[in-house]
């Protein structure tokens, strides 16, 4: 019997992991579906003689982050939908200050309140901008438990080692459900080296001070042409999936939950001698159009899948380079598309 192996919920795993790679602080408010991990840590947190705090407000929790990353601490913070539209201008002020920090976004659907159900409604907000101002993060988006608990773990390296906050996209089914996870050994994917850039007290060394406020002409656009050339280094960290894609004439692109749905769906077409295959993106920035454009350059028709109403579509069609052949199925406001309803879609195509 494989102790490290537990059946467990997606939010509890994401949790669990944050806290194998070595979170040490987390800050939250809540809001449903991602209730499950501030609970999980108010209780793991002291365990591991780390810090939980229930803010009084999304706003808190964010800035709360920022004074913990501050100390060279690993936190983190955790929302869904309009709780993460909160912490947009603490992002952002993260980000401006080159502060690692994690930040995961359980989706629901908006706009708006919306609901509680799952939703890919913030792929735009994600990947697009949020917060204000000249900055990119990356974006992880897992489409099984226990690749949820992976990318977590891969977070906080990117994190600290880009100096960045990172996204880890999920939504409201992936976080409820449960699967069998083996829960493996921490192990860095990055060559982290010490932080020298920490706050913790000017004793006998020049004091150091960290900022996003620069008034003095030029201070700021010379910032921004430091911040473009890390992110230009981040583009490097591309990670997808693809999916009996190299001889597919019916290319289909998902990621998330909406991914793991459209292999099923291509297993059925297979079986039908369709040849349909997936493109799954996992970082959904930096965005992996080169694997895009392959397989979607040599398929007939490309069909973009998701839980809204057309976001990652825009993407696709910039790979691609032929918006034509490019088709959308998706299913806003808390919908989901079966797997039936998808191979269904895929056979219309290949008429």
């Amino acid at each position: 019997m494989n102790k490290n192996k537990r059946l467990i919920s997606g939010n509890e795993a994401i949790a669990e992991a944050a806290i194998m790679a070595g979170c040490r602080f987390y800050a939250g408010y809540p809001i449903t579906p991602q209730n499950q991990i501030p609970e999980y840590m108010s209780w793991r947190m002291p365990e591991v003689n780390g810090v939980f705090l229930q803010a009084e407000s999304e706003l808190a929790a964010i800035n709360m982050v920022f004074g913990a990353s501050l100390t060279g601490t690993r936190a983190m913070t955790s929302s869904s939908s309009p709780g993460i539209s909160l912490k947009q201008e603490g992002i952002s002020y993260m980000a401006g200050c080159e502060l690692p920090g994690v930040i995961v976004n359980i989706q629901r659907g908006g706009p708006g309140l919306g609901n509680i159900q799952g939703s890919q409604a913030d792929y735009f907000q994600a990947t697009k901008g949020g917060g204000h101002g000249d900055y990119r993060m990356p974006v992880l988006a897992p489409s099984t438990i226990p690749e949820a608990a992976e990318l977590m773990m891969a977070a906080f390296d990117y994190a600290d080692f880009y100096r960045t906050p990172v996204l880890l996209l999920s939504d409201g089914i992936l976080g409820q459900m449960m699967e069998a996870v083996e829960f493996k050994e921490y192990k860095p994917i990055k060559k982290l080296v010490k932080k020298d850039w920490i706050l913790d007290g000017a004793r006998n060394r020049v004091p150091r001070s960290i900022f996003s406020l620069m008034t003095a002409p030029g201070a700021l656009e010379k910032h921004n042409w430091k911040l473009l050339e890390k992110f230009s280094k981040m583009e490097k960290e591309v990670l997808s999936e693809t999916y009996l894609a190299e001889d597919a004439e019916i290319l289909v692109c998902a990621y998330g939950i909406m991914g793991r749905i459209g292999k099923a769906a291509i297993q059925m077409a297979r079986k039908e001698g369709i040849k349909a295959g997936l493109f799954r993106p996992i970082t959904l920035w930096p965005f992996d159009s080169k694997t895009a454009s392959l397989y979607g350059s040599k398929a007939k028709k490309v069909l973009v899948v998701e839980q809204n109403l057309g976001q990652m579509v825009e993407d696709i069609k910039l790979a691609v380079e032929d918006s034509k052949k490019v088709f959308f199925h998706g299913r806003p406001g808390g919908g989901v598309a079966s797997k039936e309803d998808l191979f269904e879609k895929i056979k219309e195509l290949i008429k």
